[in-house]
């Protein structure tokens, strides 16, 4: 199969687009023909060795964790798909390896779950792990609830807009900090938009004179401490992006592979309450541009990989 990869920690320099083994299928995996993979930042930290003290790589690695596609082979105790079937998934496993930058994967059934029909397959795969991050942060560990005001940094972004959305459809009230660029994207979502800068805290407690009772954070340093400070006084924190937020009082989360809540938030985007935007295509072995298109920021939406036929 054709397929990314990289030998060695880097950034974009570092991929190769060439021949690659096929992927074995073990008993509790399932073979996926890749339509599409999205770009994620901790894809990119990962391939530029920030994560090499929690993860092994095993050289080459194939980056990618997020994939939508189509079952070619399900392993012989995953009775859950048959060959056909679109699914849609967060493909992290315990080590760097055999990611869904690649025409198949063998992704542990572990992490999918069907792709919603109303998605086509690059959006599908723009929504695992921003989805997942959203959903687990505002549930597990903001435990956000009608009548809550709960503010969201970055919410023109990939995690911060899903988080909007998912906090609306919980019944709260969502102020989204966004820069200027950002600002009708997050009045679309249905969130009260703030610009960031100079006053950015003045102008959210115009909004929440009492503090706000929830706060996510997917930037850190001093988004993070304006977030706590804005915080009613039993407010929760919790931060995706910087784990300083325990001495501040809240938790850092890390999200997880969870097929139930992959098939809860295909259940929000058949209902029309939860959308995904996608900004920009690049053809698999483009790859190193899409990392590139990323990293240079300012898109409303996410940077997908496409592989093969999306029709």
């Amino acid at each position: 199969m054709k397929a990314i990869s990289y030998r060695h920690y880097g950034g974009p320099e570092v991929l190769a687009f060439g021949d690659h083994p096929d992927p074995k299928v073990g008993p509790d995996k399932v073979l996926v023909e890749v339509r599409a993979a999205a770009v994620s930042p901790v894809d990119v930290k990962a391939q530029a060795g920030y994560l090499d003290t929690v993860l092994d790589a095993v050289f080459p690695v194939v980056p990618g964790w997020d994939v939508s596609g189509v079952v070619v082979q399900p392993g012989v105790s995953v009775p859950e798909f048959a060959v056909g079937d679109e699914v849609m998934g967060y493909v992290r496993e315990d080590v760097l390896c055999h990611g869904t930058f690649a025409e198949y994967v063998a992704a542990p059934v572990r992490t999918l779950a069907r792709k919603p029909r109303t998605l086509g397959f690059e959006e599908a795969a723009a929504l695992p792990l921003a989805g997942l991050t959203a959903y687990q942060v505002l549930h597990r560990s903001l435990r956000v609830g009608p009548g809550d005001t709960v503010l969201v940094n970055a919410a023109s972004g990939g995690v911060g807009s899903m988080a909007v959305q998912i906090a609306r459809h919980l019944g709260a009230r969502v102020i989204g900090a966004a820069r200027e660029g950002g600002q009708d994207r997050v009045r679309e979502l249905g969130a009260e938009p703030v610009p960031y800068g100079d006053g950015f805290t003045a102008r959210v407690r115009q909004l929440a004179p009492k503090g706000v009772d929830a706060a996510l954070d997917t930037i850190g340093g001093q988004v993070l401490k304006d977030s706590a400070h804005l915080l009613a006084p039993a407010g929760r924190l919790a931060s995706v992006a910087d784990g300083e937020v325990i001495a501040l009082g809240g938790e850092y989360y890390w999200v997880r592979p969870d097929p139930a809540d992959l098939t809860a938030l295909a259940g929000l985007a058949e209902q029309g309450a939860l959308t995904v935007r996608v900004a920009r295509t690049f053809p698999l072995e483009q790859a190193a541009d899409a990392q590139r298109a990323l990293l240079e920021g300012g898109l409303n939406g996410k940077v997908v990989v496409t592989v093969g036929r999306n029709d």
